[in-house]
Formats: C-alpha cells, sequence, structure tokens
C-alpha cells in the first residue's frame, strides 16, 4: 500500500526545504498487508530531501531526541515510534520536543 503523507515543518527546519512548511511525500507499506509507516515516510523522504531527513533521525535510524512527531494528534513515540502506521492523508507535525 502507498499513501501520500504530509511533514508540517517549524520554522527552524524550513531552510533545507527552500523555506516550505509542508513537505509531501509517499509512505510505502514494507508490504501489502501492513499499512505504511512513520520510518516508511522518513525513507521516502531521505530519498527526496535528505538534509530535512538527517536533521530528523540520527546515525542509526532513530528519530533524534530533540525532536518530537506528532500524527494524527498523538506523539509518535507513544504509537510506536517508527514503526506508527499512518493513515492515508496523515499530517506529520515535527516540534522541537519539550524537555
Amino acid at each position: 500500500m502507498v499513501t501520500m503523507v504530509v511533514f508540517v515543518l517549524p520554522g527552524m527546519l524550513r531552510r533545507w526545504v527552500s523555506g516550505r512548511a509542508e513537505v509531501k511525500v509517499f509512505a510505502v507499506a514494507s508490504d501489502r498487508d501492513s499499512p505504511p509507516t512513520l520510518g516508511s515516510a522518513l525513507d521516502m523522504l531521505r530519498r527526496t530531501h535528505p538534509l530535512l531527513e538527517e536533521r530528523l533521525r540520527d546515525e542509526y535510524g532513530r528519530i533524534r531526541r530533540h525532536i518530537s512527531m506528532i500524527v494524527c494528534g498523538e506523539n509518535a513515540h507513544g504509537l510506536g515510534g517508527l514503526d506508527c502506521a499512518l493513515p492515508p492523508g496523515a499530517e506529520i507535525y515535527v516540534t522541537p520536543a519539550l524537555a
């Protein structure tokens, strides 16, 4: 399954995508019986906007500690992190993590 998702970015990250507030990518499921995940959306972001993606994930592929991603109104960390299922048209709000 493939779905379009939108990353909504804070001002501090927009310089890596020509000042845009939103970046759209296709998230691709690992198989036809599974939904696309946040990890698959970030993998596609790496292909289309590598400078942005490297600011969102560390060298091990995990979401950086100072970044939160809100999916469907909930922190992705509590929804399974990179394995968080994405519904069609999901908006992923990227925010600086609060201590």
